[in-house]
């Protein structure tokens, strides 16, 4: 099965700003929206936003609402995730994975498939 591959993610001071980006390369992927997704430690894993296909449309979490950009850029493959006025807790692994449902922007866990392995966001105080 074909995975996602995060990238983008380390170190930064609180107020700070990082670019995640997530390479999703080949038909699996084609028609269907991508999305983020951030575990803290000792949390469940837990929505951040989600992009159609087409880039056209958008859903963000309440809380990263204003702070974080998501974008698409499908000659090459790439979802973005701007970071910015980071926060302590926006710490956690940001993983990407696609949504099962391709007209549908969905912020449940279990309507998306195909994760990657995560990239680290350490945000400090």
């Amino acid at each position: 099965q074909m995975q996602p591959v995060e990238s983008g993610g380390g170190l930064v001071q609180a107020g700070g700003s990082l670019t995640l980006s997530c390479v999703a390369s080949g038909a699996p992927f084609t028609g269907y929206p991508l999305g983020w997704f951030r575990q803290a430690p000792g949390k469940e894993r837990e929505f951040v936003s989600v992009i159609s296909w087409s880039g056209g449309s958008t859903v963000y979490e309440d809380s990263v609402k204003g702070r974080f950009t998501i974008s698409r850029d499908n000659a090459n493959n790439t979802i973005y995730l701007q970071m910015n006025s980071l926060k302590t807790e926006d710490t956690g692994v940001y993983y990407c994975a696609r949504g099962r449902y391709q007209t549908v922007l969905i912020r449940r866990l279990s309507a998306y498939d195909s994760w990657g392995q995560g990239t680290q966001v350490t945000v400090s105080s």
